[in-house]
C-alpha cells in the first residue's frame, strides 16, 4: 500500500505541473516536500494530493476498509522553505525512519 501511495502521489504531481521535492511514505504520517506556484494555496495543494490518493487507494485496498474509517486526519502542517535550505528539508524528510528507529 506505501509504494502504491507512492506512485499516486507523484502521479498527482505530474499531473498538475508540481513536482515532488521529496517524500517518506510511513506507517502513521506521510512527509512530502512539493515545489508548487506561489499562488497555489497549500490547503487546496493538500486536498488533491488526499482526494485522489483516498479515492483510489479505497478501491485498491478493499479489504482495508473497515480497518480505518478515515483514511488522513485532519490536520497537516505546511511551511514555505525560505530560511533553510530545500537540501535541509529534503535530508530531514530522508530521515525520519531514522528517527523512528532510534526511538
Amino acid at each position: 500500500m506505501a509504494r502504491r501511495l507512492g506512485e499516486l502521489l507523484e502521479r498527482i504531481a505530474n499531473g498538475r505541473g508540481r513536482e515532488i521535492v521529496a517524500k517518506e511514505v510511513m506507517p502513521d504520517r506521510v512527509h512530502l516536500s512539493v515545489r508548487v506556484w506561489p499562488i497555489d494555496a497549500p490547503s487546496v495543494v493538500v486536498q488533491a494530493f488526499r482526494g485522489r490518493t483516498a479515492r483510489v487507494l479505497r478501491q485498491e485496498f478493499r479489504h482495508r476498509r473497515n480497518r480505518a474509517k478515515v483514511l488522513w486526519s485532519s490536520s497537516y502542517f505546511a511551511a514555505s522553505v525560505g530560511y533553510v535550505s530545500e537540501f535541509t528539508v529534503r535530508r530531514y524528510i530522508e530521515h525520519q525512519w531514522d528517527a523512528v528507529v532510534a526511538s
